[in-house]
């Protein structure tokens, strides 16, 4: 009896122990308080011990070291620390594509400079002072290749442009071999308009604009598209968390402080789910952001392929100067069908009759291009080199939107294993980790996700994206599309010609001038295979025309003309669909 009577006491002894030690752990709030003022707040906030937390919003209610006040200091701390990793990982990404717009921006407008410098300075040598009286014709050339690299089709017709360059150098190079006769206006018009059909310059102009073309659509929009990628990101990533996200966070970060538990970090699982919900959002992102960079990434194939923006601007004085001397070569031909065209010439009275033909002719005296003697040089640094590093960073950014969560809780943000805060208490978590996205919230155990409310920002960039992609891949086709009116280019070949009021101009817009003449040889010197390599448009020649050039139309007249012949414009049509057919 005595020794039951012992155990009981010893027994009632050791529970009251323990108890004291307990309520001393519960009502200690030392280690709170150095921990909330390291955070910068003011240590006096904090109770010396538990006190009564009946009336605490977030956190567990009874003994707390917390106070409603605390409460709110440390749901803004939390709303802070969940957008800290977030901003940084953002700020690195948006710091990693603005270096690498800069990069290529700058290395294709340096390109431009330095082409257009090495033509200069080779024309110079070659040509001497006939080059030097028409270097204007070349710098207004390069003048538009970099509008057009700028500012796209709504600034330079790129097709229009290189029709009027070659027609020009036609016929300032054509009085330059003929100098013995004169020659109107009217007649350099006439000369003009045979441009196409003459090939004075060989298969230089069709190859040159093919080229021109698919690299600088490809270059431009390619830049567009680094461009576009720190924007996105910066305005994603601004967008402010929910108040159900930040209580949330609260919870899960600071709640373990109010029990004094300031070391306990959130279990693994249980970050997942709370980081899931704040950036439901962001993650209904990532397919059309992976969309957008699977696209950039085969563009970038394009410029170190087919579609190299280098390799065409770095030997265009080259080519330029291969065309002249195909001019040259074939000049009398040349001159014989303009005259046999146009009708022969009135001899210059000026022209002095012991000065030759050849003697007016050119001289050339530079070596054939060789590419290992022409190192690129623009920006210090080549276009495979810059595609390389920037297709790395393309597919390191692949995911970035559905792997946010997964990349904030790692490492000292969260406690491995079982022995972790679960939102309650330091215990396993048992919640299921629900995945991305707006529509998995809906289960979301931790944060109250209003599904049926996505963040308008968002899903603004998420059409942003779209819409770039649908560029991206228009641009690895070698097609422009406007990027002011996301409108495709084409319909504009059917207006460029002034002389389109004259019905039968429009039906020959559609087809070559073979076709156009039942087929019936004009002079044209272009044969059946190279016409028709890329179906070039040709025009023939129209009664009493008003401006050789091939321009957009913006007069008045035109557009009155447009109105009145919309019965005329079906029927081009028609016969064009049944000639594709």
């Amino acid at each position: 009896m005595k020794t039951l009577l012992s155990l009981c006491v010893l027994s009632t002894l050791v529970v009251l122990c323990l108890s004291a030690t307990a309520e001393q752990k519960l009502t200690n709030c030392n280690e709170v308080r150095a921990a909330y003022s390291s955070k910068g707040f003011n240590v006096n906030d904090v109770p010396n011990k538990g006190v009564n937390a009946a009336s605490l919003k977030v956190c567990p209610q009874g003994y707390s070291c917390c106070t409603v006040e605390m409460e709110e200091k440390l749901s803004q701390q939390s709303h802070y620390e969940i957008k800290a990793p977030v901003s940084r990982l953002s700020t690195n990404l948006q710091s990693t594509f603005r270096q690498r717009h800069g990069h290529f921006d700058k290395f294709f407008r340096e390109l431009l400079k330095k082409a257009e410098l090495s033509l200069h300075n080779m024309f110079v040598r070659t040509y001497g002072m006939m080059y030097v009286q028409n270097a204007e014709l070349f710098k207004n050339f390069f003048e538009a290749l970099t509008r057009y690299y700028v500012s796209g089709s709504s600034a330079i017709n790129l097709e229009s442009m290189l029709s009027d360059f070659w027609a020009d150098l036609l016929e300032r190079m054509f009085r330059l071999v003929n100098v013995q006769y004169e020659f109107s206006d009217a007649y350099m018009e006439c000369v003009s308009r045979h441009t196409e059909q003459l090939q004075p310059f060989g298969d230089v102009p069709r190859k040159l604009r093919i080229q021109l073309t698919r690299g600088f659509i490809a270059a431009r929009t390619f830049v567009r598209g680094l461009n576009l990628m720190p924007e996105v990101v910066n305005k994603v990533s601004t967008v402010s968390a929910s108040p159900s996200c930040v209580r949330a966070a609260m919870k899960m970060l600071y709640c373990p402080y109010c029990s004094g538990q300031v070391a306990l970090k959130p279990c693994q699982n249980y970050c997942l789910n709370v980081m899931r919900g704040c950036l439901a959002n962001q993650a209904d992102l990532d397919t059309e952001w992976n969309n957008f960079l699977d696209a950039m990434l085969s563009l970038a194939e394009r410029l170190e392929g087919p579609f190299n923006f280098e390799s065409v601007m770095d030997p265009i004085d080259v080519k330029i100067s291969d065309a002249i001397m195909n001019m040259q070569e074939n000049s009398m031909q040349v001159s014989q069908k303009v005259f046999h065209g146009c009708g022969q010439p009135k001899p210059s009275m000026a022209f002095r009759s012991k000065r030759s033909v050849k003697e007016t002719g050119f001289t050339p005296r530079f070596r054939p291009y060789s590419p290992d003697a022409r190192p690129t040089t623009a920006a210090g640094t080549s276009l495979d080199r810059l595609t390389s590093d920037v297709k790395k960073k393309l597919k390191h950014a692949k995911k970035f939107w559905s792997t946010l969560s997964d990349t904030v809780c790692v490492g000292e943000r969260i406690a491995p294993g079982d022995d972790c805060w679960n939102g309650t208490a330091k215990s396993r978590y048992e919640s299921v980790v629900i995945g991305n996205g707006l529509a998995n919230q809906v289960s979301n155990p931790d944060v109250d996700v209003d599904i049926t409310k996505p963040d308008i920002v968002i899903r603004s960039q998420i059409a942003v994206l779209k819409e770039m992609t649908s560029w991206l891949k228009a641009a690895y086709g070698g097609k422009d599309i406007s990027i002011e009116n996301g409108e495709d280019a084409f319909p504009v070949f059917l207006f460029h010609h002034k002389s389109w009021k004259n019905t039968s101009l429009f039906v020959v817009l559609f087809f070559s001038d073979e076709e156009a003449s039942g087929g019936e040889e004009s002079g044209s010197g272009c044969d059946s295979s190279s016409c028709n390599t890329d179906r070039d448009i040709y025009f023939s020649t129209p009664p009493n025309p008003v401006d050789p050039r091939v321009k957009m139309v913006h007069s008045e007249s035109a557009a009155t003309a447009l109105q009145g012949s919309v019965a005329l414009a079906l029927c081009g049509l028609a016969l064009l669909f049944a000639h594709l057919r």
